[in-house]
């Protein structure tokens, strides 16, 4: 698997980091995916949910793959409208006030209107607060000062904010000389561009995977139930391209694919993850099998929906998960290169 794929992965990915798209607020990043995956020759279908599915195609049709990966983000969505004209949030998925204070934010009104913010702790000035760095960071004690002229609840409402509004963080992508990949929602942005280059490494290079493999890319993983439906007849296993954890205890690096045995769920199948295994050293691809103390995955909604397949996770390697992320375009590379040598092209 050459390079470049992994260079077309990084800038897929980097497109899609620019459309903002909490669970719930999807169609936009939907729309790209399913107009990017057409592009490469491979025919989409939307799913009820407002997912993409992608036929990969493949030799043999009564054991079909499906891989999972998600489009949706954390974010929030506005709670309260409060009589000073600041805002309290509710979040979605697992976003957590302390990674988000000081973030610029956008929120959307349902007329189509955005308006920019930032989220503060209540009474932000250190000068001002002397129990500033005591105060334990909440959706209750954070608030989002909008950059309009509002000084009421009557204020806000007038610029057609509402409750149920969405609120979407900036995600604030870089990619550094040296590789590395900053941003948040790299889970799971990144992989989604993973199966974009996936998909064009099956293009360009006339590859038919040995048996029928489609591409789900859902939009509600991070509130759990993503994967629970849209499953093709015929498919016998599922794996998800996620993210891999990094951090103390664990071996993965950002420059590594991890390829997940057990996380909060329970272990994920021992035949699938030795297959993984054998692929990733097929494929000379840098990998580390770690267990996940604080994960789900998409691929165990589907499980928890009822349907008999065998499962996997596996994903670039990723740093300060939930929070401002790194990777590195090795790790990219190496899932790419996994995925290539499991599919059998």
């Amino acid at each position: 698997m050459d390079r470049s794929y992994a260079q077309f992965a990084t800038d897929a990915a980097c497109e899609l980091l620019a459309i903002d798209s909490p669970s719930g607020f999807t169609a936009a990043a939907a729309d790209w995916v399913e107009q990017s995956f057409t592009a490469l020759g491979f025919p989409c279908a939307r799913t009820k949910k407002g997912g993409v599915l992608v036929d990969l195609g493949g030799a043999e049709q009564d054991n079909g793959l499906l891989l999972e990966a998600h489009a949706d983000t954390l974010g929030a969505m506005v709670a309260e409208i409060k009589s000073s004209g600041r805002i309290r949030i509710t979040n979605l998925g697992g976003m957590r006030a302390e990674n988000g204070e000081t973030e610029n934010v956008r929120v959307y009104t349902r007329a189509g209107k955005v308006y920019e913010g930032t989220l503060q702790l209540i009474n932000a000035s250190v000068h001002v607060n002397g129990e500033y760095g005591a105060t334990k960071r909440s959706f209750d004690t954070t608030e989002i000062l909008l950059d309009e002229d509002v000084k009421s609840a009557e204020d806000v409402r007038a610029l057609g904010i509402e409750v149920g509004d969405m609120v979407c963080f900036e995600p604030r992508t870089r990619v550094t000389a040296s590789g590395y990949i900053k941003s948040r929602f790299l889970d799971d942005k990144l992989s989604v561009g993973i199966l974009l280059g996936l998909a064009k490494y099956l293009r360009d290079s006339g590859s038919v995977p040995a048996r029928q493999v489609y591409a789900h890319v859902t939009v509600y993983e991070e509130v759990g139930h993503g994967g629970a439906a849209s499953v093709p007849a015929g498919v016998t296993e599922a794996i998800s391209v996620d993210m891999g954890c990094v951090g103390e205890g664990l071996q993965c690096t950002e420059k590594q694919v991890s390829i997940c045995a057990k996380d909060s769920g329970g272990p994920y199948s021992y035949d699938v993850v030795g297959a993984l295994i054998a692929a990733a050293k097929k494929a000379g691809a840098d990998y580390a099998v770690d267990v996940y103390p604080h994960y789900g995955s998409d691929v165990e909604a589907t499980l928890s929906a009822g349907h008999d397949i065998r499962h996997g996770l596996i994903g670039p390697g990723v740093y300060a998960s939930h929070g401002y992320e790194r990777s590195h375009i090795d790790g990219v590379h190496n899932t790419l290169k996994l995925l290539a040598a499991y599919l059998e092209v």
